[in-house]
């Protein structure tokens, strides 16, 4: 018997103490730059054993990421992203009933769980890290600003063959710093996030220009990205 309570002891201090160390690191990310993500780690070690080379990631703030880049994946990726609360449901139904009447798989995770999983998690789907996503997206919606949400996703997400982040991807694609992206920039950028080691965004295949073209609509259709508006609709 005491045996038993010894490891419910051990178990609920694992995760006590597991629940106070991931409150404090996301509270530590809400104003530090995040070095490094789970993603990078694994696919570097891939890309040593293929002897090929590791990442590029440069942190920028998010003052330094065109505006045209921030609203393009706000279009692309989430375009609820200022209205819900981590979760967008109705995408979420949609393509539950996409995939129920079996039409293309399509993803529903919006921006803040993808930053939640980039940041915190691995890459390989189960049921555990889905949960765990959960979790982290519930916190950082909690703890983060909309805008300090869109500045970690802008400069963790992978955007090409071992780039990582706005600047490091608009340097790749456009020779450019992510500041001074275009409007056509921006949207082609976009275009690729479904798939960044498939697709190009420079130069761009049919179907990216495709998207990108559909995006640039959209952009037209969403106006001025004001972040204040997720801020009014919490208080």
């Amino acid at each position: 018997m005491k045996f038993i309570k010894r490891i419910f002891k051990f178990v609920f201090k694992t995760f006590f103490w597991l629940f106070i160390f991931s409150i404090a690191v996301v509270l530590v990310f809400k104003w530090v730059p995040v070095p490094i993500t789970p993603l990078m780690v694994i696919k570097n070690i891939q890309q040593t054993e293929a002897s090929k080379k590791g990442w590029e990631h440069n942190w920028v703030p998010i003052e330094d990421i065109s505006k045209n880049l921030q609203l393009a994946v706000i279009c692309s990726e989430d375009q609820n992203f200022l209205k819900h609360h981590g979760f967008d449901v109705k995408a979420i139904e949609k393509a539950y009933e996409n995939n129920k009447k079996g039409k293309r798989l399509k993803g529903a995770s919006s921006i803040s769980q993808q930053t939640a999983k980039n940041v915190f998690l691995w890459p390989q789907r189960s049921w555990l890290r889905k949960g765990l996503e959960t979790y982290f997206t519930f916190l950082i919606e909690l703890i983060w600003s909309k805008e300090r949400i869109m500045e970690v996703y802008l400069n963790s997400i992978e955007m090409g063959p071992g780039i990582y982040g706005a600047e490091a991807a608009s340097q790749y694609w456009f020779k450019k710093s992510a500041s001074r992206l275009s409007k056509q920039e921006a949207s082609a950028m976009a275009s690729i996030l479904p798939n960044p080691l498939k697709y190009r965004a420079h130069p761009a295949t049919s179907y990216i220009r495709g998207r990108k073209v559909w995006i640039m609509k959209q952009m037209n259709y969403f106006g001025p990205l004001n972040y204040a508006v997720s801020e009014d609709k919490d208080q």
